[in-house]
């Protein structure tokens, strides 16, 4: 039933409403400003540079010559739509529910879910912890990305908590099939792990199940664009229940089933929720794409060679740590590797305290100390996580060139 989540909607009606809207320090004021809290969201993320960049970092397939494999941003952009259908359907803030899409995968790091899986890897071994592209796009949106203000001072995007909240709790790999909001408003530093905690807002559970529904389907697309389901058609076309005279797969068939039957049978009481035969055809395409596509020996080569390029940049940083002498060691690999120098000793000079931020007009929070190694690591892994899939080929190549 259209509406029916009404009175869940993130505005002023709802017991949450000033939690949602909390934000880490107060946002400057406009006379002449007409937007929400949520609006003023959204604008200040789709003008930072890690949302800049998602147009240059692999979704599933790195290919960068191909102008119809998805992107990370197309992707982004996927999930603002189906979000906004439910949310809008279901009643619900369609502002907030576009303001979390955006900013979800803001974390992700160059090459998918390989470089993340590589940058976890070395987090392990160098820092304790894993490396998980929903925290890192808290940490992002909190401590990373700044904009200039009124006074071009370069600040955190300070955003909401019902935006951060949808960041870090957006996990799409979920396989529980009903989803309800939490009620605890905690601090979300306390998060560990993935899929920790549900989202705080219904929108925050929405756009966690549009991100599932969203690149299911378009996986598919691409694999079969690039040849790599040429021996599998048929399991998927039996699997789709597909007559054998229709033989195109088309994603936004699959979408509009699946988000219809979504809308359809969610409530209030029962949570957002499919059907029994949609959730099952979900999971076995799910399945099929792990199988066939995401296990793919042809993406096997892609992966040793990210590998690579991520650890070569990483050691070579890693290799200038001296405690307070760090950014004159730093300096040996100017020579070299200027563009890694110059754009990594950038990258500090707006996260430490080195004696000049005023001239540089920085009023951001200070993350790391210059003494403190594991600050130094912290550091470089923010930092190769920022980059696109060519930038990080480039300094690869700056670093291995002579």
């Amino acid at each position: 039933m259209k509406n029916l989540f009404i009175k869940h909607k993130a505005d002023i009606n709802n017991p949450k409403w000033k939690n949602m809207l909390s934000r880490q320090s107060p946002l400057y004021k406009r006379n002449n400003d007409i937007r929400d809290e949520f609006e003023r969201d959204y604008t200040r993320i789709i003008h930072s540079n890690s949302y800049r960049r998602l147009k240059h970092k692999t979704q599933v397939f790195f290919s960068p010559e191909n102008d119809h494999i998805c992107t990370r941003i197309e992707h982004v952009t996927h999930v603002e739509s189906i979000s906004y259908t439910i949310a809008n359907y279901l009643g619900l803030n369609t502002e907030l529910t576009k303001a979390i899409s955006v900013s979800h995968d803001l974390g992700h790091s160059p090459f998918g879910h390989a470089g993340e899986k590589i940058l976890s890897e070395i987090s392990t071994r160098d820092l304790g912890t894993s490396f998980w592209h929903e925290k890192n796009g808290l940490d992002f949106v909190d401590f990373i990305e700044l904009l200039e203000d009124d006074n071009r001072y370069k600040q955190n995007l300070n955003l909401t908590y019902a935006v951060r909240d949808g960041i870090i709790s957006h996990c799409g790999e979920i396989d529980e099939n009903t989803i309800k909001p939490r009620a605890e408003f905690i601090d979300l530093s306390e998060y560990v792990h993935p899929n920790q905690f549900a989202p705080y807002t219904w929108e925050g559970c929405v756009v966690k199940i549009a991100d599932k529904i969203s690149y299911i389907g378009r996986d598919i697309e691409d694999a079969i664009t690039l040849g790599i389901l040429d021996n599998h058609l048929e399991d998927l076309y039996n699997l789709l229940n597909y007559n054998s005279s229709d033989k195109k797969i088309n994603n936004t068939i699959i979408i509009n089933y699946l988000v219809s039957d979504l809308c359809k049978n969610s409530s209030p009481e029962k949570g957002l929720c499919f059907s029994d035969d949609a959730y099952v055809l979900m999971n076995k395409i799910k399945q099929f794409n792990y199988k066939n596509i995401y296990l793919s020996g042809r993406i096997e080569p892609s992966i040793r060679y990210f590998n690579i390029v991520i650890n070569e940049i990483y050691n070579t940083l890693k290799n200038t740590f001296a405690g307070i002498n760090t950014l004159k060691k730093l300096e040996t690999i100017s020579k070299y590797c200027p563009k890694l120098y110059n754009s990594f000793s950038s990258f500090m000079h707006s996260y430490y305290d080195l004696g000049n931020r005023e001239n540089l007009k920085l009023h951001n929070k200070i993350v790391f100390r210059l003494e403190n190694e594991h600050d130094f690591y912290k550091c470089i892994l923010y930092y190769i996580s920022g980059m696109t899939d060519n930038f990080a080929i480039e300094i690869y190549n700056e670093i291995i060139g002579f």
